[in-house]
């Protein structure tokens, strides 16, 4: 099966570089590009690609803004964004994951990271570059926790549904966790995909970002994980 991407940012030869290297691959394709959120939108609507890359700091419509109109259409539950960066720990890309994003990569990440970065995304059973995407999450949600959107209540969820939420809010694939509960993977999948529909939340990453506003997970002060 072929992944579809979608590239958006306002520099051509970052565009052109993307694409060279995502359409050497067999099993990825890139089936569009924009310059701006607003003409990405449009993209998106019409080729629903499976991962955008998505750059912030644009022009017309910047990378927040369209992830934020991309992640409110239920006919767009199927793309999956991934926010495109040049400073790793970062108050925008914060804001990205608040606004539905499934991850963020370096703009200057490595060829053979990138590609393996849209085949996670694109797969869903785990979290991209799960230790850098929880140190950002718990840098920033505590400061933003009061000010942004309300938290969903953790009350529907079953005690082992809390289990696995803790798990990935730890950053543990599903893999990982069943090994941890001594699960099947497919019962671990059944879990997630419960815990996703009962918050409402798009992805793991959505998953993680509950886990730890909600108080379920405390950020350990210098934790390196």
């Amino acid at each position: 099966m072929t992944v579809s991407v979608l590239l958006v940012d306002d520099q051509a030869l970052v565009r052109a570089g993307f694409r060279v290297l995502i359409d050497s691959e067999p099993d990825l394709e890139v089936v569009g590009e924009a310059s701006d959120g607003a003409e990405a939108l449009g993209l998106i609507r019409a080729r629903l690609p499976q991962v955008t890359l998505m750059d912030i700091r644009m022009p017309v419509m910047d990378g927040i803004a369209a992830t934020r109109a991309i992640c409110a259409d239920p006919e767009l539950s199927g793309v999956k964004v991934v926010v495109l960066t040049t400073f790793g720990h970062d108050e925008y890309v914060f804001a990205a994951l608040q606004a539905g994003a499934s991850g963020f990569l370096m703009k200057d990440t490595a060829p053979a990271e990138l590609l393996a970065a849209v085949r996670t995304v694109a797969i869903g059973d785990s979290l991209l570059l799960p230790r850098r995407t929880r140190r950002l999450i718990e840098e920033y949600s505590g400061r933003r926790q009061s000010s942004d959107r309300p938290t969903p209540s953790l009350d529907a969820l079953t005690d082992r549904e809390r289990e696995v939420l803790v798990l990935v809010g730890r950053g543990l694939s599903n893999d990982e966790i069943a090994a941890e509960l001594t699960l099947s993977r497919l019962t671990v999948k059944t879990h997630v995909s419960r815990t996703l529909a009962k918050l409402s939340a798009r992805d793991r990453a959505q998953l993680v970002m509950i886990a730890y506003e909600s108080g379920l997970l405390i950020p350990a002060a210098g934790d390196g994980t």
